[in-house]
């Protein structure tokens, strides 16, 4: 039985309003998702195969239309939320307005992305406004090197930009490198992860990229990373229900074997 403390996080990576397999980073590449959860590359026939074929209802939401166009489907966010969905959404966040539509529009938490977070004062203003349990940092990076959009950083490593989001409240952290996203080469954010942990040994650490399968989630464990971010070792069937015995969100899940 896999470790309850590791909080699997399926992901619906939409663009165009559809699920598209993610492909590192390379978002002109994305096409729709094939799995063999489902024939289906709609966001609810996606969202309903990984309930009813691997028991997790927490979706990590990676809206592409609002991160690249600032066109968020919001439609199809409520229709998740009332289908019984808990939803983590990254829209693209630009504003203290998308993070109240992206609430409205049924988000349970709410990721500020490094790529399109204008100003880091925005973020101190977000945890102020709506509480550290409802704002989660995403430090985006490329092939190891952080993604910056338009906020300027006294430290703009990997590990400064966690420095200071940390100092700023940050208590729920995602790292991920999307140049390891669909490409099954095996977790590349371990070290950065373990330097992160040793800074703060409380914050939520949650990590994703690269994973091939359920051996790949036991250096997860190891390094004390409170959830993963997976995508395609689901949709290929390499982690199945049986390796998703157990999901948080605020309380304890047992799934049935398959």
């Amino acid at each position: 039985m896999r470790n309850a403390e590791l909080q699997i996080l399926p992901v619906l990576d939409l663009l165009n309003s559809v699920v598209v397999r993610g492909i590192g980073g390379r978002r002109d590449e994305y096409r729709p998702v094939e799995s063999v959860l489902t024939a289906s590359a709609k966001p609810l026939d996606v969202a309903q195969a990984f309930r009813e074929r691997l028991g997790l209802t927490t979706l990590y939401v990676a809206d592409l239309d609002g991160i690249l166009h600032q066109r968020p489907n919001e439609t199809v966010f409520r229709q998740l939320a009332a289908d019984g969905f808990e939803l983590w959404i990254d829209g693209g966040l630009r504003s203290l307005d998308d993070m109240s539509r992206l609430l409205k529009a049924g988000a349970a938490k709410v990721i500020v992305g490094l790529e399109t977070l204008p100003e880091v004062r925005l973020l101190t203003t977000l945890i102020g406004e709506f509480g550290t349990e409802r704002v989660v940092f995403s430090l985006d990076l490329q092939a190891g090197q952080p993604m910056l959009g338009e906020a300027r950083w006294i430290d703009a490593t990997a590990l400064g930009i966690a420095r200071t989001v940390l100092g700023l409240g940050v208590t729920q952290l995602i790292v991920l490198d999307l140049a390891s996203v669909g490409e099954q080469r095996g977790p590349s954010t371990l070290e950065l992860c373990a330097e992160i942990r040793q800074l703060a040994p409380t914050v939520r650490l949650i990590t994703g990229g690269g994973i091939r399968n359920a051996d790949d989630l036991e250096p997860l464990h190891a390094d004390r990373i409170d959830g993963v971010l997976l995508a395609t070792a689901l949709h290929n069937g390499a982690i199945r229900r049986t390796d998703c015995q157990f999901e948080i969100c605020g309380r304890q899940k047992q799934s049935d074997p398959a």
